[in-house]
Formats: structure tokens, sequence, C-alpha cells
């Protein structure tokens, strides 16, 4: 076997470890029951039953309060509700507790179809996978739970009658005793809600009491995509380090004594948010930044909810003192230009590490940026995702020059090293001596044919990490029929790619998969057309592998994104071309269509046997 055909064959092995990998879905473990400790619960109006244990423990930073909610029993269709109404989202908030509980997105809809609902992200208790935020007050010194309201209050409007970015909305409570609450919610013209929270004093005695905030889940998402690249459960920022938590560790979570459930207490010194990440979508909390200020991922196995909450240090007034606190909630698309707006014009401390840009993040960056930067102008993802690969490859040439040169050298020293082993017979150590001499005399580097390949394996799992988590690519057409990057290519050698009137089989079945469409199967040509860059080896084994390769490649690459299989098509076609230009510099006419007419003979030959 010669060193060319060595390099190719770890290539090859080393791409298919990745891909295998890719492949890999990881469902989560059905979580174990943890017992859950009782707690004294409050029921609304309405039947919500909604638990708030008050806990005061004393910190460097101050006091801190905790606060928990609990699932609902009922829905709550009857509560009042203020409107919700932007350029870009629509929704409701519910008098209830105050709860942003309905939140849809006006840009995305659920599927292609003329029809289609709108994307909505948080939706109110008694809905399936309830999902909402919930602010107020835990009690503390002088204080009991019915002094403060809670997740059950039925709040009145003060002031607004629709949420919009011209028209804030101010809601109001009294508890009759000498506390008043109020609470103002404004929203911008993208995704982000600011809710300041007030009370006044008038009780006659001083008061302790903490502003909280909530995000509650009710079981994991129903397209919970469970894949081994993406990122989805909690992301949490403190202090500038980031945490990413999946749903199946949570329930993991040691019993903290005072949120009666497995939970992860954090406490920030300058800055934190903490939420919930999905593929395309998320919902972060962002309190004020208060040092001393609480960040809690928690789960009720009891009642499968997982919850992230941001507890702000306690306040104390005196009798006739006030105070307010503000506090965000992002709740939209992961589209990169406006959460990075976020981060450098609304103060957000690394609000871009939100989106999932894997461990090689200092790769991802910079390629997502560029292929932002190409979509804007050209205007279509999927020429821009060709354009990107044309760049990547163009500044990994003087890499792949260097590597393919080596080849070269290595296959000019082949006759020399044929004849060292005829000559060695079966003393290897005679041969590696006459080859290491060859080499040094030679200056062959027999692996700098190998280095290049292995550092661009980095920069091949970055590019794939972006192309496979960005939000342009979903329902992002190319041209007919490729209306939808994100899915797998819908065309199918069942009706001749569309040409007969019949539809193909559903993407993503088993039918889909053996009955390929036109892009896997235009990425097993372009895998084949690079082998034949080379004569087959002679070795039976090897002659085997590379016949198979390609296209078994190609099945299992067919249900991927289109949008990735673009990508490989593209990556395929460019080397073909840095191939067999650079072999011609050195000398070396490649004979495709040779190696094609051989490969044919070899086969009907073997048939003939």
């Amino acid at each position: 076997m010669d060193d060319q055909n060595k390099n190719l064959i770890l290539a090859t092995v080393l791409s298919l470890i990745v891909i295998v990998v890719w492949l890999a879905v990881f469902p989560p473990p059905e979580p174990d029951p943890v017992p859950v400790a009782e707690a004294t619960s409050q029921t609304g109006p309405e039947g919500d039953v909604v638990t708030i244990p008050s806990a005061i423990r004393e910190t460097s930073g101050g006091e801190a309060v905790t606060a928990v909610v609990e699932e609902a029993e009922t829905a709550n269709t009857s509560a009042p509700r203020v409107k919700i109404d932007t350029p870009r989202v629509t929704g409701s908030i519910s008098l209830l507790g105050g709860r942003i509980d309905d939140l849809s997105l006006k840009d995305y809809r659920v599927s292609l179809d003329a029809d289609s609902d709108i994307v909505q992200i948080l939706k109110p208790v008694g809905a399936p996978s309830a999902y909402y935020a919930l602010y107020g007050w835990a009690p503390g010194a002088g204080l009991t739970q019915d002094d403060v309201p809670s997740a059950n209050t039925v709040w009145s409007v003060e002031s607004g009658s629709t949420l919009s970015p011209e028209n804030p909305v101010t809601l109001t409570w009294n508890n009759g005793n000498g506390l008043k609450f109020n609470r103002v919610l404004t929203i911008d013209e993208e995704y982000m809600f600011s809710v300041t929270q007030s009370v006044d004093n008038q009780t006659g005695a001083p008061v302790s009491l903490a502003p909280y905030g909530v995000l509650a889940r009710h079981g994991e998402p129903v397209d919970l995509k469970n894949f081994f690249i993406l990122h989805e459960g909690v992301v949490r920022l403190i202090d500038g380090q980031l945490a990413e938590i999946d749903y199946d560790d949570m329930p993991d979570f040691e019993v903290n004594a005072r949120w009666a459930a497995p939970a992860e207490v954090e406490t920030m010194k300058e800055n934190g948010w903490i939420g919930f990440t999905d593929h395309y979508w998320m919902s972060v909390l962002i309190p004020s930044q208060d040092p001393g200020s609480d960040l809690v991922t928690k789960y009720d196995a009891h009642r499968d909810i997982y919850q992230t909450t941001t507890v702000s240090p306690t306040k104390t007034l005196a009798s006739g003192e006030s105070t307010s606190t503000t506090s965000r909630l992002f709740s939209g698309p992961k589209e990169w230009d406006i959460i990075n707006a976020y981060q450098i014009e609304g103060g957000v401390e690394k609000f871009v590490d939100s989106i999932d840009w894997g461990m090689f993040f200092f790769l991802t960056k910079p390629i997502f940026w560029l292929l932002h930067q190409l979509n804007d102008l050209i205007g279509n993802i999927g020429w821009s995702i060709i354009g990107l690969t044309l760049i990547i490859k163009a500044v990994l040439f003087p890499l792949a020059y260097k590597s393919y040169v080596s080849m070269a050298k290595m296959k000019e020293l082949q006759p020399q090293i044929e004849k060292m082993k005829a000559d060695a017979g079966d003393d290897r150590k005679k041969m590696q001596q006459g080859m290491m001499e060859l080499y040094k005399k030679e200056k062959v580097n027999p692996a700098a044919g190998c280095l290049p390949i292995l550092l661009q394996i980095p920069i091949f799992f970055s590019l794939y990490k972006v192309i496979f988590v960005t939000i342009l690519l979903r329902q992002a057409p190319w041209f007919s029929p490729f209306v939808d990057l994100s899915a797998p290519d819908p065309t199918s050698i069942m009706n001749l790619f569309g040409l007969l009137p019949f539809a193909g089989p559903e993407p993503g079945t088993i039918m889909a998969t053996a009955f390929i469409g036109i892009l896997p199967l235009l990425l097993g040509i372009s895998m084949w057309l690079q082998q034949k860059l080379n004569p087959a080896p002679t070795d039976p084994t090897q002659q085997m592998i590379f016949a198979w390769m390609p296209w078994v490649f190609m099945f299992m690459l067919g249900s991927f994104a289109s949008g990735l299989v673009v990508y490989w098509i593209a990556n395929n076609t460019i080397t073909f071309i840095q191939q067999y230009l650079i072999m011609r510099s050195q000398g070396f006419k490649p004979d495709v269509f040779g190696n094609i007419k051989s490969g044919f003979a070899k086969k009907a030959k073997t048939d003939k046997k």
C-alpha cells in the first residue's frame, strides 16, 4: 500500500468517525422519582395551586429569599388578560399572577403550509407543554405569604390596555394591610420585556421582602432533538462563566432543603442571566445586576416541572418607604444580530454565548459571522453556504497544498520503497532503517501529508456545527424544490426527482432514506469522483473499502438537513478541483476517466469469474 492511499484511508476513517458521532442520538433516561418535601400551598380564586415557601439566609451579599412555583391543578382560561401586540410578537398577559404566559412569533410559522400557525413560545398552564414567566416578592421578616402577591393573585390594570413598544402596562395590587405593589411592563420592537416591580410600605412597621422571577417549563419540550451536537436545556451565565445543563442532568442535582427538590443555587457577584434554550428559540431571565442575587436551576420530579429562577437580595423597608427593581425577560428566536445588539447596546454580558457555539467556539463564532455576512450580501442561504465553503477552502489551501505535495513526493519514491521491500524480505528492521535514510536523503516527511488533514478536522466540525445550529437555515429556500434547507432533501428517485406525477416518500422515513434525493446522490458521486483522481489500490480489501465508501456515505448523510448536504457537495467538488490542479503542478496528470474505465473493467472481469 503506498503512502498516498494510506493518507486517503486515514482521512476516510476519520471522516467516518466524525459522521458516526454526529449520527449518535442519546435519548434521555427516565428520571428516577425524587422525594419532594411537603410544602404549604395557596389556592387562588381560579383553583391554581402555587407554593411559595419563605426562607432567609445570611450571606456575604446580604439576605436572599427563594421562591418556588408548583404546577397548577386546572387551566385558568377565565382569568382576565392584557393583550401583547408588537411588530414581532403577539400574545397576552394573565392578570392571575401577572403571568407572561402567552407569546407567539409573528415572523415564524410551524411549517411551510400557508395556513400554518405561527410559532408559540410561551404557553399558559393547562395547555400542552405549559411554559411561562412569573414575577413576585417572597416574604421576609415581618411578613407572611398572605401579605405578598402570589402566582394566584388577581392583579388590576392601573394603566394601559395593550402592551406594545409605545404603550407600557401598569398592574397594581393592594394587600389591604398597608402594602401596595405595582408592576410596570414594557416591551421593545424585538423580543425583550422589562419588568419593574415596586412596593410601598405604609404598614407602620419595617418589612423585608425579595423580588424574584421564574421561568417554569412543564415537562421537556415536545420537539426536543436530543442530538449530540446541539445543547437544549438550561443556559446560564454567572460572572462571565457560561454553563449549559441538559434536561436529563437536572434530576441528578442534590436535593436542596430550601427548594424541597433537586436544585443548583449559584450566587452572582457582578452579572448573570439564566433561562432555557431550544434549537431555534430561547427564553432568558436577566435580573437586576445586584451583587448577591441567586440564580437557581431546579427540577420538581413530582410534577415534572423544570424551573429557572432569579432571586434578588432581600430589601428591608421602614414604614413610609418604597423600593423598586427592574429585570428583563428575553423570549424569542436566536437571531444573532438581535442577540448581539442586546449584548452591545443593552449591556447583557456575553449574551451571544446563549447560542451553542460548541467546544471550538473560537472557530464557530467567526465562521458564523462570515456566513451571516454572506447571507446579508447574497440574500440566499444556499448560495451563502457554497460561498462560505469556497472561502474556507481558499484559506486552508496552503495546508491542502502542503499535504498534496507531500503525497506527490511520496509517490515519486514509491518505486524505490517497493525495491527496498523486495530486498529486505522479512527483515522489518532493515526495511525501516532503509526507508528512514531514504526520507532523510530526499528531505521528505511522511507525516506531512497527515498533519494538514488532522488540522482541518476542528474546522470541519465547526463548520458543521454552525450550519446545524443556525436559525438562518430554518425554512430557508434555496431554489425549487429546496424550500427548507433545515429539512432533508424533499426529492426522490421514486418519482424521478419530481418528473413523475406523484409524491415521493415522506422525508425522514425509511423509504425516503432508501429512495434518496438528488442532493445525497450528488454527494455520493462527488466522493466517488474524488477517489478516481488516483488509481485503485492493488489490495482487494482496500479496493472494496474504496468502492463502497461513497455510496455508504450517500445513504448515511441522505437524511441530514439539505443545507448540510449542500456544504458537503461543495466541499467535495472544491477539494476535487484543488487536488487535480496541485497534482498537475507537480508533474502528475490524474487520469480520472482512465481510472473510472479501469474500475468498471475490473468489476466486469470479477463478475465473469
